[in-house]
């Protein structure tokens, strides 16, 4: 008996085609368009390799900072039920929606000296305006959400009565999370980790309100194009981008699970 065609899933076959379409036209384009001189020209520039370290380095640090109380904080919020989680839950996302120029304004206000979080600061000798820890508190505040919620969702996946075991035999709740439950979720943590240090090296506008210099490399990129044009800013975007993507394929090396796809 003749089959007949699944015009649904061709269907589903043609959007994935346009989305995938969308997404690379415009990066292969802008690769395509930048020789390889020039790629060697730029990274060769002094400017370009300490902003594009900054970005690294700062991300790194982001990450680094939401791994170190983020874990906790999501463990908690997977784990407990109480009254106004939604809430909670939807401010950890605010980061997420809130315009960029938005956050930045925000910080500035609370790191500024007019505020007492911005005094005390002042007075212990940290300067955020216009310094690498006012990029890396930026970076976080935008990153974190990030983290959470990849690692919130992994937690949740675990089941507790593998905890409550572990309580029954004598572990405390830090010993049964450290030989239990994080082993299981650490390629969760990883990959949070890693979507963390991705969306903060990405990062453009609220850092350009806190810090224009020292210069990431997106603000760089900006400077250039709005001073020299295209031919000068894309040369340190096609970096940018072969960075990007080297994060992303560890990204997914890191969360198949050995043996699948075999």
């Amino acid at each position: 008996m003749r089959q007949k065609k699944d015009w649904f899933m061709l269907f589903t076959l043609i959007c994935g085609f346009l989305i995938l379409g969308f997404i690379l036209l415009p990066l292969i384009e802008m690769v395509f368009s930048t020789n390889i001189t020039s790629l060697k020209d730029t990274i060769s520039e002094k400017d370009v390799r300490a902003s594009i370290w900054l970005s690294i380095y700062a991300s790194t640090w982001a990450s680094i900072i939401s791994f170190l109380i983020g874990t906790p904080f999501a463990y908690f919020m997977a784990r407990k039920q109480f009254a106004g989680k939604r809430l909670v839950e939807s401010i950890i996302d605010l980061p997420i929606v809130i315009p960029h120029t938005v956050v930045g304004i925000a910080l500035l206000s609370v790191v500024g000296k007019n505020f007492w979080v911005g005094k005390i600061l002042y007075q212990l000798g940290i300067r955020m305006i216009g310094s690498v820890p006012g990029i890396i508190t930026v970076l976080t505040f935008v990153g974190m959400p990030f983290y959470i919620n990849t690692v919130k969702d992994r937690f949740e996946g675990i089941p507790p009565r593998l905890e409550k075991v572990s309580r029954s035999l004598g572990a405390s709740s830090l010993a049964t999370f450290l030989r239990i439950t994080f082993p299981l979720a650490w390629r969760s943590v990883i990959a949070g980790m890693i979507m963390c240090w991705a969306r903060a090296i990405s990062e453009f506008g609220a850092v350009v309100i806190i810090a224009y210099h020292p210069m990431i490399a997106p603000v760089l990129i900006y400077e250039r194009f709005e001073s020299f044009g295209l031919n000068y800013s894309r040369p340190v975007a096609v970096w940018l981008i072969i960075i990007s993507l080297s994060m992303f394929i560890l990204l997914r090396l890191v969360t198949i699970p050995r043996g699948k796809g075999k």
